[in-house]
């Protein structure tokens, strides 16, 4: 569908985040590329990105939305997965070549559930020789490509929830709940492994994004009617919505004026914030409600907040 939108359509759609329903077989680029179409070429991005065999949610940002991606990919991740056992691939998912097959493996709901429960809370997982990770300056998907094995380090991840939905002879339904930077067709491979079986990730959809959930996506072919019709407005989330899992403080107009030039303030109720030894995101807003910025707050820094990200106009404060 070709799709091009006037000055004042463009105007109506504004900025935030759209939570969109991904299909099979689209790169989360190829998203991207259309809903800017459709936009008429307002500036658009993404936060996590979905290979093509898998479906489900994917955040695509609009305007200033762009700028948060960060504070997004940080977020857990909830996912239905098939486990296909009794076979493993060289990519640990469906697209694969298959590597060993065993059409008639058995394994006892009882031993899968005892196997399951091993992979719940904190996990040293391998990165995927077919994954974007880089050693060395180098995708590892490149090297895997050429044919080659790279040594790698195992990452740190955190499987939150781990169940059994549905077993189907050897395929299993799994729903996980997970944080940033989990594999799930390694989690899949590294249970069947376990089982002594093999298994690899045979269907994956991502059903949740933080609080983005896939009850509230769109098709890409819905954002294709609804910017015709000058609607899309009402499906994106505002910015502030968006971040309102980081502390909001309130600064006064001076401070605002100087929080839209970068400069760091120290506003009201700076004291209530949780104790950390770490650096606290928080959002700034002016009087009226408006978000001005992303802020970070150290406690060495003598109860400055040094700004992160502007994110409001300068002409839009009085």
């Amino acid at each position: 569908m070709d799709i091009s939108m006037d000055m004042a359509q463009q105007a109506a759609v504004a900025e935030g985040v759209l939570i969109v329903k991904k299909d099979i077989g689209w790169t989360s680029h190829d998203v991207v590329v259309k809903v800017r179409g459709f936009l008429g070429g307002i500036k658009v991005g993404h936060a996590g990105t979905l290979d093509p065999a898998a479906t489900g949610v994917l955040p695509v940002l609009v305007g200033r939305a762009t700028r948060v991606a960060e504070y997004l990919v940080d977020w857990d991740k909830e996912y239905r997965a098939v486990l296909r056992l009794g076979e493993t691939t060289d990519t640990q998912d469906a697209t694969g070549r298959v590597m060993a097959q065993n059409d008639s493996v058995v394994v006892s709901e009882a031993d899968l559930r005892d196997v399951i429960a091993q992979f719940r809370g904190l996990q040293q997982q391998l990165p995927p020789m077919y994954s974007a990770v880089k050693v060395g300056g180098r995708p590892l998907y490149k090297a895997a490509r050429a044919g080659e094995t790279v040594e790698r380090a195992a990452r740190a991840v955190v499987i939150h929830e781990l169940e059994i939905l549905a077993i189907d002879g050897r395929d299993v339904t799994l729903s996980v709940v997970c944080s940033k930077g989990t594999y799930i067709r390694t989690l899949c491979a590294d249970i069947g492994q376990v089982l002594g079986v093999g298994g690899h990730l045979f269907a994956l959809e991502r059903r949740r994004v933080g609080p983005l959930s896939i009850d509230q996506a769109v098709t890409v072919d819905q954002i294709a009617a609804q910017a015709v019709i000058g609607t899309l407005r009402d499906h994106l989330i505002p910015l502030d919505q968006v971040l309102d899992r980081l502390p909001a403080l309130v600064v006064t107009d001076e401070q605002a004026q100087r929080v839209l030039h970068g400069g760091a303030v120290c506003p009201m109720g700076i004291g209530q914030l949780p104790s950390s030894p770490k650096p606290i995101s928080v959002r700034l807003k002016d009087e009226g409600g408006r978000l001005l910025a992303i802020g970070t707050h150290d406690v060495r820094t003598a109860g400055l907040i040094k700004i992160h990200k502007v994110l409001g106009e300068i002409e839009t404060i009085n």
